[in-house]
């Protein structure tokens, strides 16, 4: 956890709603930080069903084999977090950090340790001292708050500068609805199914199996397309609890359309949660969106706009204000996606730079530097074969990524 800022960072933590059956705590453990709170601690409704999506690495973590394990069931009534240590690559006794740190939780909330679910995230191939969360746990039920969003967005903050929160509301059947979420996430971040940690919450009544089949897409469309340096973590999780305390009439399937509203509403709250990832990129000082559109395929045009956002000589381009297109036209064919040549446009900050495959003959350089200048940076790409599109977020590379990841265990 840096102590300057990003750049990039919103002026403050924002306004959050209470959301109906769910109450948070964050207590100092110890695990690596000193003299901060290092475990989170969320306290959940009974009836309260849960959706999640997991990291695809074939070296996950414990908990995330936890979780794994246990979303099956669809329902949840209690959540615990930790910084400073991911509980990867941690053999038999990262498995047990998770059964006791469940189990522990689970005496305290009167449940079953199956509706405790469990995330870590920092440094990998330590064992985790999961002693040291559970004896804080009595403190952090006694600390149980309905509306300490920003010391829950803390407590599971690792390098990140700020702390990441989003709300929204939306109606089902008539019924005001509340989505809160929290997430962290600076580095190692191309998620291949979430973000790092993101735990989102609403009081909406919305059965397990449809909350679950909601999520993937929506999740496509936001943690999966940010990218800060194309690692993907070993400990990706986002959760979805939904508390049912909002009163409305359960939706019959997911085309019912009563949740219209509802999806996009939470579409936007994991919009904003993964954007403000990318703003907070280690080391970053501009923020990019690289819009590819004319691909044979919306997921051919999300694979070029990747090819974009990860790039080195892109990156760093960026970073140094130069406006060396180029470096596009490179990441572009090293996409191996089907494109036109001949038809290839490519635009900085809405001018274009490139049209019919080739520089544009009136490309004036003074805007696009201009542009450059800024911190909100925009690149547009189409391809010339079809309707596919995608929006990719990411951040410019720097020499802070690199300090910050040769420093990172010390």
């Amino acid at each position: 956890m840096s102590d300057q800022v990003s750049p990039l960072a919103p002026d403050s933590f924002p306004e959050m709603p209470v959301v109906a059956g769910v109450r948070t705590a964050s207590v100092a453990a110890g695990i690596k930080y000193k003299n901060r709170n290092d475990v989170l601690l969320v306290e959940l409704a009974e009836g309260t069903t849960v959706a999640g999506v997991l990291t695809r690495s074939t070296t996950p973590g414990a908990p995330v084999a936890w979780c794994r394990e246990i979303l099956p069931k669809g329902s949840g009534r209690g959540l615990v977090v930790n910084s400073g240590n991911a509980n990867v690559f941690t053999g038999a006794a990262g498995a047990a950090a998770v059964r006791e740190t469940a189990s522990a939780a689970a005496a305290l909330l009167s449940c079953s340790p199956d509706e405790i679910y469990v995330a870590s995230t920092g440094v990998i191939g330590e064992i985790l001292a999961h002693e040291k969360i559970t004896a804080k746990l009595p403190d952090a039920v006694g600390a149980l708050s309905a509306s300490d969003w920003d010391g829950a967005a803390n407590a599971i903050r690792t390098t990140d500068t700020f702390a990441k929160g989003a709300s929204a509301t939306a109606e089902i059947g008539g019924k005001t609805v509340t989505i809160a979420g929290i997430a962290k996430g600076s580095g190692m971040v191309q998620p291949n199914m979430a973000t790092m940690l993101s735990f989102v919450f609403t009081d909406a009544a919305i059965p397990a199996g449809l909350l679950q089949a909601l999520l993937p897409p929506l999740a496509d469309r936001t943690f999966n397309s940010i990218t800060v340096d194309s690692d993907t973590s070993t400990s990706d999780t986002l959760l979805l609890f939904a508390t049912g305390k909002a009163g409305n009439a359960p939706p019959s399937g997911i085309e019912d359309a009563a949740l219209d509203g509802f999806k996009q509403a939470l579409e936007s709250v994991l919009r904003e949660l993964a954007i403000l990832v990318v703003r907070d990129g280690e080391g970053a000082t501009k923020f990019i969106e690289v819009r590819v559109s004319g691909a044979e395929s919306d997921a051919s045009a999300r694979k070029i706009a990747l090819a974009i956002a990860n790039s080195p000589l892109v990156k760093t381009a960026i970073a140094g204000e130069d406006a060396n297109w180029g470096r596009v036209v490179m990441a572009v064919g090293k996409s191996e996606q089907p494109i036109d040549v001949s038809k290839i446009r490519i635009g900085f900050g809405g001018i274009d730079i490139a049209v019919g495959g080739m520089r544009d003959p009136n490309y004036d350089e003074a805007p696009v530097a201009a542009h450059l200048k800024g911190q909100e940076i925009g690149i547009d790409v189409d391809v010339g074969i079809g309707s596919g599109r995608s929006t990719v977020w990411t951040c410019d590379l720097t020499h802070g990524y690199i300090s910050i990841n040769a420093d990172y265990r010390s």
